[in-house]
């Protein structure tokens, strides 16, 4: 049970508010959370409504919940009522006078969650209300209808209050809901990187925050993996290498997160990662979230935030000791003598670290300091202290975007040939597809095989697990297996195509509502987008920072839905939901799939076959991005029959694409819905 407190609406009247409160209290101080006398007065206010709530509604077998934990971003719902067959989720304001827009996203952003995250609320209609105690004039509530989901925010104050619960009552028959069954069923939210990291950096375990919606073994049995290898290698003074494969969105580098943030954070470790924008966006939101700036609303939006001032400069410089970029990491410790002051790196997509070529190349920016590829210096460097030391390889399979990226068959080479180190892996490192992706080609004496370093089960899609077998059977070509997996989705498959920009910009925010993130993506190649009036992508480590932390109305978010982040800018990180703009850059052709560039005034076929698996990846990167739905925009082009034609993209070519995704099975985007009063202006659609 997650609830601070429960009972039924005859125990609720049994007893005085101070007692109630006084239990709330107690659970309070149980976590270790500060109370206050205020929020003990707020309480007693609470129960005092409640109690009238439920003489005026003859609720004597209602269940009432009361601080309902949420972990996602360590929120609580104040109350959950649960009637014979509906489930309110009231929000109170004791002595406000007005209602907000973010009240009431915040409001409809913890029923959301309910639905999605509670098995026991997935069959009933959720009423979001808002309590403004003192409000003179909330909204007139609308008569909802009796569907399952989540309905409408409705508003009340103390006095309309009972009033509205009886409308509700008699407008929200449905299944017998058992307000016992409800509390126990299973609450097991799945945060996104960001919130992941900000809960682990605030001291909590990964299996608490992170259990897998199928498949909860699954995540926790790899964390536990990885502990178990780290702590064999720290008992026998020896170094080791432990590699963690798994599809996209299946968790690595929350498990990798663990290793440095969570409950048994390693003393000396750090994360690194080659992704700058995705160093840039955890540093900023863990500085955030341990100075108390609210990231649900956007950073600079805290009117707290200038206070907050030297709090937030000591938490970036702690969070940049803990966040590292991987090619600086190993260039300022090449020539170094001495051991790092790291005993423990989890190195992030180890599948692209550079290769020997790639790593010693000079560039304008920078002249290299490296002399072997970057499996080699990291395994140099570490290997530097006396005794214990280790690296965690995170490998995300399908995801190599960029020339000169060693894979997993350098580290191989490198370990085999390097006294001292062994490494531990799934079996998968021997058998994948590709040669350049096998860590040896078959048993190694220096390789302990365990099972569980594998990840089989996507967590970033939410609503179906479909979505991960989906994506791969779309860019291999496999029409059949991916209607196939369209048809097993219970829920719908979670991609939706439409022809129309302003259509999917209107489809993501009614999709999105409350306090979840939307945003557009798309490939650094579909450099013709521009003709269709999209062609502004994020560029440097600052602009994904303000992309992925700030919200609307601050026009540099995602959800402003001006500007796409490419591939580089979103791998490694995630959004609710995602436009994705499709560029010509990937094509059908004969009923296969053609990679191109763009040079000059044209397209160019790509024969290279390793640069065209660069750009199939960078669909799988983008196709990836979202825990809900994602939306494809498929551009109409330019008709053939048009007197200015343009060829660089044709509308043949990119009606051969929307046909294959609907083949596919992607859903038709329905008809635009009129946008929510709370999201972004229409001026942007």
């Amino acid at each position: 049970m997650r609830a601070w407190f429960a009972c039924t609406g005859s125990e609720l009247l049994a007893m005085t508010p101070e007692a109630v409160a006084n239990s709330l209290a107690a659970s309070q101080m149980s976590r270790r959370l500060s109370s206050e006398p205020a929020q003990l007065r707020a309480w007693q206010d609470q129960v005092r409504l409640l109690q009238d709530c439920v003489r005026h509604c003859d609720g004597y077998a209602w269940t009432l919940a009361l601080e309902f934990d949420l972990l996602r971003l360590e929120k609580r719902i104040d109350a959950v009522l649960l009637t014979v067959s509906a489930i309110l989720v009231l929000e109170f304001k004791i002595g406000a006078q007005a209602i907000s827009n973010a009240d009431r996203a915040q409001v409809s952003d913890y029923a959301e969650d309910l639905r999605d995250f509670h098995a026991g609320s997935r069959h009933h209609p959720i009423q979001p209300i808002l309590v403004a105690t003192t409000c003179a004039s909330p909204a007139t509530p609308q008569i909802p209808l009796p569907i399952p989901g989540v309905l409408p925010v409705a508003e009340a104050n103390a006095e309309t209050l009972p009033g509205l619960l009886v409308t509700l009552c008699d407008a929200l028959p449905g299944p017998k809901l058992d307000g016992r069954a409800w509390l126990a069923a299973p609450y097991q939210p799945v945060p996104s990187i960001i919130e992941a990291a900000a809960t682990l950096f605030a001291r909590n375990s990964v299996a608490e925050i992170a259990a897998a919606r199928a498949d909860r073994a699954n995540l926790t049995r790899t964390t536990a993996a990885i502990e178990a290898a780290l702590d064999v290698a720290a008992a026998e003074g020896t170094r080791v290498v432990v590699f963690v494969t798994g599809i996209p969105g299946a968790g690595k580098t929350l498990c990798g997160l663990n290793v440095v943030f969570g409950e048994r954070r390693r003393a000396g470790s750090a994360f690194l990662t080659g992704n700058s924008p995705l160093v840039a966006v955890l540093r900023e939101a863990l500085a955030c979230n341990r100075a108390g700036i609210d990231l649900a609303r956007g950073p600079s939006a805290d009117p707290e935030r200038r206070r907050r001032g030297p709090l937030l400069r000591k938490a970036r410089h702690e969070a940049e000791a803990a966040l590292q970029n991987v090619h600086r990491f190993l260039a300022d410790n090449a020539n170094r003598p001495a051991p790092p002051a790291e005993r423990v790196i989890i190195f992030d997509e180890a599948q692209r670290a550079w290769d020997a070529a790639q790593a010693m190349r000079d560039t304008q920016r920078r002249v290299s300091s490296l002399r072997m590829s970057e499996p080699a210096h990291a395994l140099e460097i570490m290997g530097r202290h006396e005794g214990f030391a280790a690296i965690v390889a995170l490998i995300g399979n399908g995801q190599e975007i960029n020339t000169g990226e060693a894979g997993l068959r350098e580290w191989g080479a490198v370990i085999a040939a390097t006294p001292g180190w062994r490494a531990v892996a799934a079996p998968r490192v021997l058998d994948a597809a590709e040669p350049a992706q096998r860590l040896a080609e078959g048993p190694a004496d220096w390789l302990r095989l365990d099972p569980d370093l594998d990840l089989t089960v996507s967590l970033r899609s939410v609503r179906s697990e479909a979505a991960a077998a989906w994506v791969d059977a779309v860019l291999r070509g496999a029409v059949a297996e991916a209607r196939a997996a369209a048809a097993n989705a219970p829920e719908g498959l979670p991609f939706l195509l439409t022809r129309s920009l302003a259509d999917a910009r209107g489809a993501l925010r009614h999709l999105t509502p409350g306090l979840r993130r939307s945003g557009m993506v798309r490939s650094s190649g579909a450099r013709r987008l521009r003709a269709e009036g999209f062609d502004a992508q994020l560029v440097g480590t600052e602009e994904p920072v303000a992309w992925f932390l700030e919200r609307w109305p601050d026009i540099r978010a995602s959800d402003a839905l001006e500007v796409a982040a490419t591939e580089y800018a979103c791998q490694g990180l995630e959004l609710d939901t995602v436009g994705l703009a499709w560029g010509g850059d990937f094509r059908r052709v004969a009923g296969q799939w053609q990679a191109r560039r763009f040079a000059g005034a044209g397209w160019q076929v790509v024969r290279n076959p390793v640069e065209a698996e660069f750009i199939r990846n960078t669909y799988r990167v983008l196709l990836t991005r979202a825990r809900y739905e994602t939306v494809i925009w498929v551009p109409r082009g330019s008709p053939r029959d048009d007197p200015f034609h343009d060829p660089t993209r044709d509308a043949v070519e990119m009606d051969a694409i929307a046909d294959f995704l609907t083949a596919c099975g992607a859903r038709p985007l329905p008809e635009p819905a009129p946008a929510p009063q709370d999201t972004a202006p229409a001026l942007l659609l």
